[in-house]
């Protein structure tokens, strides 16, 4: 495993990071959840991502149970806060301060710790003015339960908007948590400039476009039993759509020779292709089973040269995705 520093902070972070996003808690059984943190632990990764929503809730008491007796020291803990938990009442949500605060409180609860590496605005709340958000956040880093401020999916001008905020209230304001993959690039244009300038660094979840660009999906043929594809209860089906057109799974098995020659497996070389982008500090890889977390990392520390690069590119022209308009939140 290799390490990188996130955004212009002192905090490191492995380069591939473990998240529980649709696996823990709803389609994958506890033991074999716990089965694939050890994995992780096992090949170097000491970055954790969850949120309160994931499984309303009960990700994190996963990730908490999977997590503990360790030496805390030694992990990054990641969660977030945004979407609709619990009972989902009217403050079960968003990014007022009542909903903020109290969400961290459980999170931590559920995580088995005292403080959060990393707390993350899971969307911008276009509802609540943002001075409030922020001054939330700052409370909770100035009470030590929470070490650092990021958000997710929030586009280039929000993001700048709360680097000022965050300059002002002197709290580490130090990463954004978007989808990005080979076929989906809308932060490029403006996101990536943006944060560059603020000094913070993506996270990127969806890596290998929730499986697709693994190779497993094919032309005319039916989704593998158990892949995110047929994941009507936990949402995934719905995500994975969008990558699931017949134009998309042909291009991507056009990548296999590519992956072939550079001695990697279709999803190492995605994992891979996202960690070329220096902006990059870690990508979030997703697992069901052990084994797929011991092939993933395997990308760590691959450099991908300039030509192969760009042969990607070739291959997927006309099915890359880059409108940064793309980026953006719901109103709640």
């Amino acid at each position: 495993m290799e390490f990188r520093r996130l955004g212009r902070s002192g905090l490191t972070v492995s380069e591939i990071s473990y998240g529980n996003w649709l696996t823990h808690g709803s389609q994958v059984e506890e033991e074999q959840a716990h089965a694939c943190i050890k994995a992780a632990l096992d090949e170097g990764i000491t970055t954790f991502d969850t949120a309160d929503t994931y499984a309303n809730t009960a990700a994190e008491s996963v990730l908490g149970r999977g997590l503990a007796g360790l030496r805390r020291e030694s992990l990054e803990i990641f969660t977030k806060v945004f979407h609709p938990t619990g009972p989902k009442g009217p403050n079960d949500k968003g990014l007022g301060r009542k909903h903020i605060v109290e969400s961290a409180n459980a999170s931590l609860k559920r995580l088995g710790t005292d403080y959060v590496d990393l707390y993350q605005a899971h969307r911008f709340d276009h509802t609540v003015p943002l001075e409030e958000t922020m001054l939330a956040f700052s409370d909770l880093v100035r009470q030590g339960k929470v070490l650092y401020i990021g958000v997710s999916e929030w586009n280039a001008e929000q993001i700048s908007r709360g680097a000022a905020l965050a300059r002002e209230l002197r709290v580490p304001f130090i990463s954004n948590q978007p989808q990005y993959n080979m076929l989906w690039r809308v932060i490029e244009e403006q996101v990536i400039p943006a944060c560059e300038r603020e000094g913070m660094s993506q996270i990127v979840w969806s890596p290998i476009a929730q499986g697709v660009l693994t190779g497993k999906y094919r032309k005319g043929q039916p989704a593998p039993s158990g892949s995110r594809a047929t994941d009507e209860r936990g949402g995934g089906a719905r995500m994975i759509g969008r990558f699931l057109g017949d134009d998309i799974v042909e291009r991507v098995e056009r990548l296999r020779p590519l992956a072939d020659e550079a001695g990697l497996s279709l999803a190492q070389l995605a994992v891979a292709w996202v960690l070329q982008n220096g902006n990059v500090a870690s990508a979030i890889i997703g697992a069901s089973r052990p084994e797929q977390v011991r092939e993933n990392v395997k990308a760590a520390g691959v450099k991908l040269d300039a030509d192969l690069m760009a042969a990607v590119d070739a291959e997927l022209d006309g099915v890359i995705e880059r409108d940064p308009s793309l980026t953006k939140s719901p109103i709640l």
